[in-house]
């Protein structure tokens, strides 16, 4: 096999996903240098459909860095959702409660925005490699690979970040990491239907049979969800069956119906939280899902990933440009402050509208009422506009 002359960068990035991006992207702001790789290849993620809700400071952050303004004209902004139960809708009025919005945009999109802005740059990127390594990350962070033609390269760097997602081979150089685990016993049934939108604002349903999401994406595609067990197989579902689902969670006296449409995607998703610390060690840094992962109840996942790139792209400038290494000592505690924010709002969503299959009479009717609570008290309501929208950064 071979080889090319050693890569000589500021910071080496593993995961050229929305992370990754916005990191280098950040850098390049601050007139830092980066590479970043990455096993897929760019089609595979610009194709792969992902949650798309965006909170306000995310937003900025795209729009004020130079990434793309895009969001603010093919998004759609959301004022509110709406909290269904008992077969009845309570809208949460997000700008009266919380002077905030948040913004239905595909994490394809933010992809896609981040990718150009990088390509017009002049961005190191480089997808679809393989046998990736990282190394020496207490002394001179090495990076090795092969690209798609079969020729090893070796990047040496200042700094190492993994943003290389759940399955992060980073996260494994940690030594003697602390990790909080919680898994769910339920699951997302998710669907992609052909059919106009049901609702102008996502629907979050609690229901005797168990929760139901629904989402947009466009004028004539929409993302639903249900729970289901874990083990589900989505192929075994056909749509009748999936509409039923979804039109008995859904429905109630008040005579909203869903809008019927072929499936034409379907998928069961998980649910897990984790949470490791720290979140660095020696020159090597996580971020995103390379250090926590959240239930897809609250839509926290990308906006947690692209918090922690914000704040890493600030302590990596005052560790390079300033020459200040205890810079970096300080992002564990900063990221971490707001992750375990995002993992109580997460749970306290998730174990609100979902079903428990140990759950007694009494546990159902205490969750209706912590319901009918939230949704007749403005200080209720408020705490789930903020957290939802997002949390100011200091």
């Amino acid at each position: 096999m071979s080889s090319m002359a050693p890569t000589r960068t500021r910071v080496a990035i593993v995961g050229g996903g929305p992370a990754g991006l916005m990191l280098s992207h950040l850098l390049y702001v601050a007139g830092i240098e980066s590479v970043v790789v990455d096993n897929r290849t760019v089609e595979q993620i610009e194709t792969t459909h992902r949650a798309g809700i965006l909170e306000r400071d995310s937003v900025r952050l795209l729009v004020d860095s130079g990434v793309s303004d895009r969001v603010l004209t093919d998004g759609h902004e959301h004022e509110g959702i709406s909290l269904r139960f008992g077969g009845v809708s309570h809208r949460i009025d997000f700008q009266k409660l919380a002077g905030a919005s948040c913004w239905l945009y595909p994490q394809t999109e933010v992809f896609i925005d981040l990718h150009r802005a990088r390509t017009r740059d002049g961005g190191e990127l480089r997808y679809g490699i393989t046998d990736t390594e990282v190394v020496d990350v207490l002394d001179t962070p090495t990076v090795r690979y092969t690209d798609p033609h079969g020729v090893r390269h070796t990047i040496t760097a200042d700094l190492v970040v993994g943003a290389d997602g759940s399955r992060s081979i980073c996260r494994k150089l940690v030594a003697d990491p602390h990790m909080y685990f919680r898994e769910y016993p339920f699951a997302w049934f998710g669907v992609m239907v052909q059919a106009p939108p049901s609702a102008p604002e996502l629907i979050y349903n609690r229901s005797p049979q168990g929760f139901a999401l629904i989402s947009q994406r466009t004028d004539t595609v929409q993302r639903m969800y249900f729970q289901c067990d874990p083990t589900e197989d989505p192929e075994a579902w056909s749509d009748d069956r999936i509409w039923e689902q979804l039109h008995t969670r859904l429905s109630g006296s008040d005579g909203f119906r869903l809008q019927d449409g072929p499936v034409i995607e379907r998928t069961v998703l998980p649910f897990r939280s984790f949470v490791q610390s720290p979140m660095r060690h020696g020159r090597l840094l996580l971020a995103g899902d390379a250090a926590h992962t959240v239930p897809p109840t609250g839509a926290k996942g990308l906006n947690l990933a692209l918090s922690d790139v914000r704040v890493l792209a600030e302590v990596i400038e005052r560790a390079l440009n300033n020459s200040d290494d205890d810079a970096l000592d300080t992002y564990t505690a900063r990221a971490l402050s707001r992750v375990w924010k995002a993992q109580h709002f997460s749970y306290w969503m998730t174990t609100m509208l979902h079903n428990s299959s140990d759950a007694s009479e009494f546990d159902e009717q205490r969750q209706l009422g912590e319901l009918e609570t939230l949704v007749s008290s403005e200080a209720g309501s408020t705490y789930l506009a903020e957290g939802y929208t997002g949390w100011p950064h200091h």
